[in-house]
């Protein structure tokens, strides 16, 4: 009988591969060194908005990456989910000055994630806690930098996320 049940257990799991279905995960919530919040706009609008702000506060959009772009490519719906990386020359050089290490965290992302009810979240991690493990050997100077990141970022969140 359990054979039988695992059995069953397999065959959903193929067909629920081959069929593209995926279960929304939750919503991301909040945790230590993070900014999550939650808007009222769709995946698609709050993408366009985050972009815009990056512009508006003159950081650069250095990359993107959407697993849900790459799985439509494949014929598979997944809800919207995108990384992007935004950093500045100004602050790369600074950054590398006081820390090569800290190079590898570089750009410093956000994270917009589409939830079960048509909403998006838009998230990222402080640049104060993504550098902080180099804190000790990029002492002042990184502990400013990230900072200065720190507003930044929370400016660009704020007006991506408006009313």
């Amino acid at each position: 009988m359990r054979t039988y049940f695992l059995r069953i257990g397999a065959m959903l799991t193929v067909v629920l591969t081959l069929s593209g279905a995926v279960a929304a995960p939750a919503p991301l919530t909040a945790r230590p060194g993070w900014a999550v919040k939650a808007t009222g706009y769709s995946f698609d609008a709050l993408s366009s908005r985050l972009d815009k702000a990056v512009d508006a506060a003159k950081m650069n959009l250095v990359n993107s990456a959407s697993a849900s772009q790459g799985a439509k490519a494949q014929g598979i719906v997944i809800p919207g989910n995108r990384v992007v990386g935004v950093y500045r020359n100004d602050f790369a050089r600074r950054m590398l000055a006081a820390s090569l290490a800290a190079g590898i965290e570089a750009p410093v992302r956000f994270y917009v994630t589409e939830n079960a009810d048509g909403h998006a979240t838009l998230s990222y991690r402080l640049p104060s806690d993504v550098f902080a493990p180099y804190f000790a050997e990029g002492g002042a100077p990184l502990k400013e930098l990230a900072r200065e990141l720190d507003a930044i970022f929370a400016s660009i969140a704020a007006q991506a996320t408006a009313p």
